[in-house]
């Protein structure tokens, strides 16, 4: 059965089914052309016409023979499933050892009944060579493309390539995946233009503020003037902007629409006008919502919140967007954990390890849901993979980004965190209202972009206790560390919601009390 979603559905399946259809008969044609044209150029031979007649026969018996053989064999091999995530050398090995395996049982069949399939074996060895070349071409077509693009596109990169340095534009950078990512991006020699409205100011990344290769634009991410001006020179553009969290997107469904996708929308169609490379989008597993099986990303969709379906609708806006220029990558993020400049503690990791250490309960929900867990760390190291992997790796692709082994359901994970705070009881406290409950298989990003997560759960729990006991964080109750306590407090926003819907930037101690409304995060 074919997996539902957009990498594979039955409409494209067909297409490609019956153009590899053309191409094997058309192959076998030409050979039997080209040898009906010796024997026709030989001495002593039969007249032209005969030997065209002969030949035909043969071909209106060998073709649809050739035909019944050679496409069980390509959708077994992937031609219609895994091949687009090959690499362009692997997809070119996988496509000659299928027409071989083709041709060798073609040839079998055609020894067998030589009184109904009489092929010199001048055609069959033709016939091989033509189909492997024809279908190769084929699946390499955007590799040729690129090697001739149009003038500007080469006009383009020549510019890139004549300023040297790599430049990435990262919308939402001062944010809990963000701040992680941005000395990644520095330490590797990255120009990098970071975008934010900065509601937690610069402290999270007080680190590398100052950094000669970091430009700092301080605006709102849904003014498309200020964004067509931060991708002007750029080369790829990291979004990590959003409300993000079912707390918090929950807070005005509307503005949650406004800013997750309508915003996404318009930034990602500058960036393909703008002629953006690459465009890595952050999502989330929970678009996989409620499931029982282990998820790929090929399994069936089903967000059951707000944020999820905002995600969802933003991934499908970017793969309609993709082209052989601009090359949208889709990361769902498992949910993370772990320390950065803007740490969170909203998230059940930090949270339930913050209410051990603070208060010795470790209050469990349920706790049969399956959660796949994923290191802050880790998830900006995926960032990086995401923008140094070849094109062919992650052009119009979806990655799941975790770890199998960091599979846990929440009860598991609560009592990791009692072993290394064992002053702490575990509290039932009760059915869940949160009906996610999802594993998720990681083998994708794992073998295609070689990414295995540094960071165990242990580890970053124990990472957390470190922070509570030494005070480096002193109250995370404190509405800086959670977004939805953080969006709920009308003191802290800086931003309004006029009448036609777009939200203003103002300075916090301009805005009237009663104006105050809800603010945007970062990822």
């Amino acid at each position: 059965m074919v997996p539902r979603g957009k990498n594979y559905s039955w409409l494209d399946i067909g297409v490609r089914i019956a153009a590899d259809t053309v191409m094997v008969n058309a192959a076998l044609a030409l050979a039997l052309l080209a040898r009906s044209t010796v024997v026709i150029l030989a001495k002593d031979s039969p007249p032209a016409q005969e030997v065209l007649s002969q030949y035909m026969q043969v071909y209106a018996h060998a073709c649809w023979v050739l035909t019944i053989i050679s496409l069980p064999v390509f959708y077994i091999s992937g031609f219609y499933t895994r091949g687009r995530y090959y690499q362009s050398w692997y997809k070119a090995l996988v496509v000659a050892q299928a027409v071989s395996l083709s041709y060798l049982i073609f040839g079998c069949v055609a020894f067998f009944s030589q009184e109904v399939l009489s092929l010199p074996r001048s055609v069959l060895f033709s016939g091989w060579i033509l189909t492997s070349v024809l279908l190769i071409v084929a699946r390499l077509w955007s590799m040729l493309w690129r090697i001739l693009e149009v003038p500007q596109v080469s006009e383009h990169r020549a510019h890139i390539e004549k300023r040297g340095s790599k430049s990435i534009l990262v919308i939402g950078g001062a944010g809990y995946i963000g701040s992680a990512l941005l000395p990644k991006l520095l330490d590797c020699n990255y120009h990098v233009r970071l975008l934010d409205l900065f509601l937690f100011g610069k402290e999270p990344i007080v680190n590398v503020v100052g950094h000669p290769n970091l430009e700092i634009v301080h605006a709102d991410f849904r003014h498309m003037d200020r964004i067509v001006q931060a991708m002007r020179e750029m080369d790829y553009v990291i979004h990590l902007g959003a409300i993000v969290g079912d707390p918090a997107c929950s807070l005005d469904q509307e503005l949650t629409m406004e800013v997750n996708l309508m915003a996404t929308r318009m930034i990602a169609e500058v960036a393909k006008g703008s002629r953006i490379r690459r465009f890595c989008f952050a999502s989330t597993c929970s678009v996989y919502g409620a499931n029982e099986e282990i998820l790929d990303e090929r399994s069936s969709l089903n967000p059951i919140s707000l944020y999820s379906r905002s995600k969802l609708a933003s991934e499908k806006v970017l793969m309609h967007l993709a082209d052989d220029v601009f090359s949208p990558v889709v990361l769902r993020f498992g949910t993370v954990y772990g320390l950065s400049g803007r740490t969170r503690f909203d998230l059940v990791i930090n949270l339930l390890t913050a209410k051990a250490v603070t208060e010795g309960k470790i209050t469990v929900f349920g706790g049969e849901q399956w959660r796949p867990f994923l290191h802050v760390d880790d998830a900006a190291s995926a960032l990086m993979k995401a923008i140094e992997a070849p094109r062919d790796l992650i052009h119009g692709q979806v990655f799941n980004v975790g770890s199998d082994r960091q599979n846990y359901q929440l009860k598991e994970a609560g009592r990791i965190i009692q072993s290394l705070v064992p002053k702490a009881e575990i509290l039932d406290m009760g059915a869940d209202t949160d009906f996610r409950n999802y594993r998720v298989d990681f083998a994708k990003i794992r073998k295609m972009l070689s990414f295995t997560p540094r960071w165990t759960l242990e580890e970053g729990i124990k990472q957390v206790i470190t922070a509570l006991e030494s005070g480096e964080v002193r109250d995370y109750r404190n509405p800086m560390y959670s977004n939805a306590k953080f969006l709920s407090e009308e003191n802290n926003s800086r931003l309004i919601r006029p009448e036609n819907g777009w939200a203003q930037e103002l300075i916090k101690q301009d805005v009237e009390p009663e104006k105050r409304s809800v603010v945007v995060a970062g990822h």
